[in-house]
């Protein structure tokens, strides 16, 4: 863990965090989510049912070769771990678009955590209460795999006067 990182980290315990309180390049980390299979196959049979999230053995017929999570509850578990132990923005995470990508799947099992950095602060012209912060988010499993890529555009609002 760098040296910003832990900064960051100790903030987190003392403040919620408004648009002047951060930097390009500040990282944070979440805590840690254990994805069991029921879980996996629960999400996939109400919001993903497709036969690689819901049956061990038609999983294994895929390109997945096995049961494989949705990405949508990938990005479900990054969006708890970052709202609850990740960034803690003041006013919550409001987004405003993003990019998401998932270059490996999610496995039952799989310790998740997320790792984000700031890349870019852009203060609005139009309306000086806010700015859009563009954030990197790495989901990780437990061998430091990247399970999920999301670059999003969030919201942060500056302290109120």
């Amino acid at each position: 863990m760098g040296k910003e990182e832990c900064t960051m980290n100790a903030v987190r315990r003392e403040m919620n965090l408004y648009l002047d309180d951060l930097a390009v390049g500040a990282r944070f980390r979440s805590s840690e989510f254990v994805l069991d299979e029921e879980a996996l196959k629960a999400f996939a049979a109400q919001f993903d049912p497709q036969p690689f999230h819901l049956d061990d053995e038609a999983a294994r017929q895929t390109l997945f070769g096995g049961l494989a999570a949705s990405g949508w509850h990938t990005a479900a578990i990054t969006m708890r771990l970052l709202v609850t132990s990740g960034m803690p923005l003041a006013d919550g995470l409001i987004g405003a678009g993003g990019e998401i990508d998932w270059p490996r799947p999610t496995r039952a099992g799989d310790t998740l955590h997320v790792e984000s950095c700031i890349q870019a602060i852009t203060p609005s012209r139009s309306k000086p209460d806010r700015g859009i912060v563009a954030l990197e988010s790495l989901t990780l499993n437990q061998r430091g795999e990247v399970v999920q890529r999301l670059l999003a555009k969030l919201v942060v609002f500056r302290r109120p006067l």
